[in-house]
């Protein structure tokens, strides 16, 4: 089972962020509220736990994951941003927003679409995404906690279905796939974040989210 524990929403109780990071350091997938979704995370730079959540939401490793970073500045130790990115991005950060970009170094391969060495990165407005990644140095990976029908175990679900849970019904859905539960009271949503494709001359609309309206007059749809 899951351990949960209650994070205050809008100013996280140090100890308790504390806590959350131990479990992060030491290889624990954790279940977590983002500015959009609920979201399936670990430490990006943990490679167990990186092919677990792969595991849990029964993604082929040439499906690239999210991750987040808590500034700009800490974007770009992890992507190539262009001049034109750097412009747009300062406007919409934070927000919700993913933004794919060319990957350096840092990013693990296990991470990255393997085809275009691309990585999607967001900078979420949440204050509670925020302190963990402060806390921990080091990128959080971020897919959304939707599940594919045979990970639930009565195999009944659809993936259209798991919208419409609760917040106590997606943590019982979870409890078992995940080692920690960040409860900061807030229920889910199907609000997901609008991608933005920077990786070429002209920034493009992947997927209209939240926001999309922000930004659709500066790119190609």
């Amino acid at each position: 089972m899951a351990k949960i524990i209650s994070v205050h929403p809008e100013n996280p109780q140090s100890r308790r962020i504390e806590e959350i990071r131990a479990a992060l350091s030491s290889g624990a997938v954790m279940l977590y509220p983002t500015d959009t979704v609920y979201a399936i995370g670990c430490d990006l730079n943990v490679k167990s736990a990186v092919e677990r959540v792969r595991q849990i939401k029964q993604l082929a490793n040439d499906k690239p994951l999210t991750f987040l970073c808590p500034s700009l500045s800490n974007v770009a130790t992890y992507a190539f941003v262009s001049d034109t990115a750097y412009r747009m991005m300062k406007g919409l950060i934070p927000g919700t927003y993913t933004f794919l970009l060319p990957a350096t170094k840092l990013v693990p391969k296990l991470v990255q679409s393997p085809k275009r060495k691309t990585t999607g990165i967001r900078v979420p407005n949440h204050n509670v995404c925020l302190a963990l990644l402060e806390a921990l140095g080091n990128p959080i990976i971020s897919t959304s906690a939707h599940l594919p029908p045979d990970v639930v175990e009565d195999g009944k679900v659809s993936f259209d279905a798991e919208l419409g849970l609760s917040r106590v019904e997606l943590f019982d859905r979870l409890d078992k796939l995940v080692d920690v539960i960040v409860d900061t009271g807030q229920e889910p949503t199907d609000q997901v974040s609008t991608i933005l494709d920077l990786t070429g001359d002209q920034p493009m609309i992947i997927r209209r989210g939240l926001g999309w309206e922000a930004v659709s007059a500066w790119v190609d749809n």
